[in-house]
């Protein structure tokens, strides 16, 4: 494996050897105010004086992350690549087995930069879309956790950036600049992908998005990992490693989420304990309901001619694919598909290569039951036999194939005047949200935390719960 270890003597932190590039080591210069600008706008709102962050100071397995009370505006925002393989091959489509490429073909250009801009766009959404949260973190612990997802997807940004600079010319600055004039939720530009448009307005709300959503950009960055084009590959696995924590967050929130919504049920002796300050399991059920489906969408239409033409090319590969066993073509295989026909819910076989979409999709449903299934122990260990569950996938979608109908949580096809009389009782009502909302207010004393989530089992890097994470301007 060859690297370049990570210069943090430089303007712009990297092991890309921006140095010996004096043009690109510029143009990402001059992009750098222009970031720092939107981070101080769009970012987090809540001033700070310093927060207890890690920073990426390797890109190997071990050791690779400090932590230290930074501030958050001097936070060392760079360009890692993952290490290089001496001699890594494409392992799928037309051009399997043939080295990787360094540059660009030409013929595949658009298609790359399309995909490079898409997943770009996602990374500062997400910042705008929890700009507000730090005000009303049930903790510390909480508040520093949403900062390192904010500066590290801050720094997915640099990530798909420098990509833009480095390989794709006057085009690709341009696609740079514009990542950071859309802005989520912005009538005139909002960002690409819907559910990055959509406010997170509370904790619940956020441990959801850092579990379901986040989750999908893991099967996203995963399949881009496999690409033909290395520098993107390198990109994208590295980008992994830090993404993991994010999901942590989600996974570990609403498992303190259950935990505490138990303790209530045993103290009170009710289910609704929505009038002693708890979140009931009914509503974070909706929450899950909602959360899952809208990230169900962003996997796009089940079948799917563009995947079908990245995977071909190998500029998109699936999920893990140099384990799969299978020729890595798929001109001659097929694959289950569940459709709606004659008002049923049936199961045809198409080309799996058209299929690609919903396959990723399956990768990922089955990811998202682990925390199902988790979440479900931690209610029997307290004693009761209530379980949370994924809805079925036609539930609330509004892209692909079970868009335009009406799908309940548990698979059935239903009329539009049964799904409006029983919208609520599925998915977050006006009054959910409501309560929700009246729930969060800011714990910021350092060892406390609000009464609707339990505390951590640990806190950061070995520091307690009760450590002061974050320093107040």
């Amino acid at each position: 494996m060859s690297t370049v270890s990570i210069d943090y003597t430089e303007k712009i932190p990297n092991n890309v050897d921006l140095a010996g590039d004096r043009k690109l080591q510029r143009a990402l210069e001059s992009w750098q105010p222009n970031f720092i600008n939107w981070w101080k706008t769009m970012g987090p709102a809540v001033p700070t004086q310093d927060v207890y962050l890690r920073t990426a100071v390797d890109v190997g397995k071990e050791s690779w992350a400090q932590f230290g009370h930074v501030a958050m505006e001097e936070y060392r925002w760079g360009v890692f690549l993952a290490e290089r393989g001496d001699d890594r091959r494409i392992a799928f489509g037309e051009n399997r087995g043939e080295p990787v490429w360094q540059q660009v073909p030409g013929e595949y250009r658009a298609d790359l930069q399309r995909l490079i801009v898409i997943q770009g766009d996602t990374e500062p959404a997400s910042v705008e879309q929890q700009r507000r949260l730090g005000e009303t973190a049930p903790s510390l612990y909480d508040l520093r956790n949403l900062f390192q997802v904010n500066v590290e997807e801050g720094r997915h940004l640099w990530a798909m950036v420098y990509l833009l600079h480095a390989y794709f010319g006057r085009n690709g600055r341009e696609e740079a600049e514009a990542l950071l004039h859309r802005n989520s939720g912005d009538l005139d530009s909002p960002r690409i992908l819907g559910a990055f448009n959509e406010e997170t307005p509370d904790w619940l709300s956020f441990y959801m998005f850092t579990y379901f959503t986040d989750r999908d950009g893991k099967y996203q960055l995963g399949t881009l990992k496999e690409s033909a084009f290395d520098p993107l590959s390198r990109t994208c696995e590295f980008m992994l490693k830090e993404e993991a924590h994010h999901m942590f967050v989600g996974t570990t929130g609403i498992d303190r989420i259950i935990q505490r919504t138990c303790e209530l049920m045993r103290s009170h002796d009710t289910a609704d304990i929505a009038p002693h300050g708890g979140v009931p399991l009914n509503v974070l059920q909706k929450y899950i309901n909602f959360h899952y489906s809208v990230s169900l969408d962003l996997f796009g239409s089940e079948q799917s001619t563009n995947a079908a033409n990245y995977f071909t090319a190998g500029l998109k590969g699936r999920w893990q694919e140099e384990r799969r066993r299978d020729d890595h073509l798929l001109t001659d295989d097929g694959y289950g598909m569940e459709q709606v026909r004659d008002g049923a819910i049936i199961t045809d076989d198409v080309p799996a290569l058209l299929a690609l979409n919903l396959d990723l999709r399956n990768e990922y449903v089955k990811d998202c039951q682990s925390g199902i299934k988790r979440w479900n122990k931690i209610l029997e260990r307290n004693g009761f036999d209530d379980r949370v569950h994924l809805p079925h996938v036609g539930f609330n979608r509004e892209v692909g194939l079970f868009s335009g109908h009406h799908v309940t949580p548990k698979g059935d096809l239903v009329g539009t005047d049964v799904w409006e009389a029983r919208r609520d009782d599925w998915l977050p009502s006006d009054g959910d949200r409501a309560h929700v909302q009246n729930l969060m207010r800011p714990v910021y004393e350092p060892g406390k935390i609000a009464g609707w989530i339990a505390p951590p089992s640990n806190g950061i890097n070995g520091k307690p719960f009760e450590y002061e994470y974050v320093h107040f301007a």
